[in-house]
């Protein structure tokens, strides 16, 4: 026999097996150090070129047996788990093919989502990545990266970065919200908390969104002008500039090593043909390959992209809340979006731009068990990306903690109007959730009260117990009060606990 022959033939059964091993694969949820979700059926899924062939998965003392269809998917649903912080294996076999997921967890994911000040890397806070990366590693927190792609129509797969334990040398990259989200819920609760980081910056809300559910809103018509105008400019415009995408890969770079802000601007539409900032393209490429991975709720920082078209937000939000509880089989899941903070817009500290955005985002509080967790009262309004993410990360798990785990020592929200009165030529305002009510600087500021000639102006204000008491000289007959109604507002008003009140205005003009 030819030695080639015999050799080729002893290896046989090993290259048959290492195909075999190849054919099955999981979705992109599951790799080593994944967090599953506790207290819910937890769907593992993948795919086998097997037709038929039996899958079996095997966890913390189950078995689920499932089928390969005829497309070459399978699932299998294992029961409810309790939350486990020590590691164990995951086995998913499929004839001689074994794919072992080691040190998998069970406690709580949560999906963060939004543009870039969720992207941003806690490498990119030098002075909370210095503090941060000095902690010894803390496998309770662990996070995952997807990486940046659009797709046309909703994908099944997606590169990313697998979950990466919290470690100083992995914790560069984590989501510096998410991170500090995670680090607040594990202190208390003392579970497992996974990240699962779908986030890209510059991003609007309308890439975020599937296409059949933007297809219905009142905006689509506009909205489809906007992307074919956008598609007909793009090539003359930025096709000879191929290197957008790694000049603000480079400014972020710099940024990690040196510890500036990235202002670097996309010289591009804001949904330019080419890219993921296309709409439905986002939700396509990076958030439906991770449906139906079971998730506690969801997080979202988003909307600096959105300034100017405010209307149109105010109904897009909720319609994307929906649309992404529609795609999990989890019910009205938790969603907490964050207000965009205090920004000057580019030396436009009194425009009303980001008010307006701001306001539309209030729209959440209408949502059945969605939350907004305010940032008004920032330090680094000149800057687009506030270096600070530890209080964005410790007010959304203020509100996780309160509303979702039932923590009710724990303060979640700011003050927020609850009353209006017209007392003489004063407006008094009472607030709820405003023990303690009291003003961070030395006077009361951020008040401006208008007549019926519907010109405001700055407003002298008077703490008095859960209320404050609003005039100015110039307005005899005062109809209409505003508080943090402007892109940098220096607004003052906090409970006891210094969580600030939310922006808000009486009349609609």
């Amino acid at each position: 026999m030819n030695p080639l022959r015999s050799v080729f033939l002893g290896l046989a059964p090993l290259l048959l097996s290492l195909n075999s091993a190849r054919a099955l694969e999981l979705a992109p949820p599951f790799t080593d150090h994944a967090v599953l979700q506790r207290d819910v059926a937890v769907p593992v899924w993948g795919w086998d070129d097997q037709p038929g062939a039996t899958v079996t998965v095997a966890f913390a003392g189950q078995t689920k047996q499932t089928r390969v269809n005829a497309s070459g998917g399978w699932r299998a649903d294992l029961d409810p788990l309790r939350a486990n912080a020590t590691g164990a294996d995951l086995v998913v076999t499929c004839g001689e093919a074994t794919v072992t997921l080691r040190d998998v967890v069970v406690g709580e994911v949560w999906l963060a989502s939004g543009q870039s000040n969720m992207e941003w890397g806690l490498h990119s806070s030098p002075k909370l990545y210095d503090g941060e990366k000095t902690k010894p590693a803390n496998p309770l927190i662990r996070h995952l990266r997807v990486d940046h792609v659009g797709a046309d129509l909703p994908a099944t797969k997606v590169k990313h970065s697998g979950w990466q334990v919290a470690a100083p040398e992995t914790l560069g990259p984590f989501s510096a919200v998410g991170y500090f989200f995670a680090q607040s819920i594990t202190e208390k609760l003392k579970v497992p908390v996974g990240i699962l980081n779908a986030s890209w910056g510059g991003t609007a809300i309308e890439s975020w969104i599937p296409e059949p559910v933007l297809r219905t809103h009142r905006s689509w018509p506009a909205l489809d002008q906007r992307m074919r105008e956008a598609m007909k400019v793009w090539p003359e415009r930025y096709a000879a500039q191929p290197g957008l995408e790694a000049a603000w890969a480079k400014a972020q770079e710099d940024n990690r090593k040196h510890g500036t802000p990235v202002t670097m601007q996309w010289p591009r539409p804001p949904m330019g043909p080419g890219s993921g900032f296309m709409p439905a393209r986002l939700y396509n490429g990076m958030i439906a390959p991770f449906v139906p991975y079971a998730l506690r709720g969801a997080l979202w920082y988003q909307g600096e992209s959105n300034v100017g078209r405010h209307r149109d937000y105010a109904e897009q939000l909720p319609a994307m809340i929906g649309a992404w509880r529609a795609a999990w089989p989890l019910g009205d899941f938790p969603f907490f979006a964050v207000q965009l903070p205090n920004f000057e817009d580019f030396g436009k500290p009194t425009g009303r731009g980001w008010a307006q955005l701001r306001e539309a985002q209030e729209s959440v509080r209408h949502v059945p068990a969605a939350g907004l967790a305010v940032i008004i009262d920032g330090t680094e309004g000149n800057d687009l990306h506030p270096q600070d993410k530890r209080p964005v990360g410790d007010r959304l798990a203020r509100l996780a903690l309160h509303r979702v785990y039932h923590q009710r020592d724990v303060v979640w929200s700011g003050p927020v109007v609850q009353a209006v009165a017209r007392e003489g030529a004063a407006i008094r305002i009472t607030f709820s959730y405003a023990a303690g009510l009291k003003s961070i600087t030395p006077e009361v500021t951020g008040f401006e009260i208008a007549g019926a000639d519907r010109v405001f102006r700055a407003a002298s204000a008077k703490i008095d117990g859960q209320s404050v008491v609003v005039s100015a000289a110039e307005v005899k007959d005062p109809v209409a009060v505003r508080y943090a109604y402007t892109n940098a507002p220096a607004a003052s008003l906090a409970n006891a606990d210094g969580l600030p009140a939310a922006p808000f205005r009486t009349d609609d003009w």
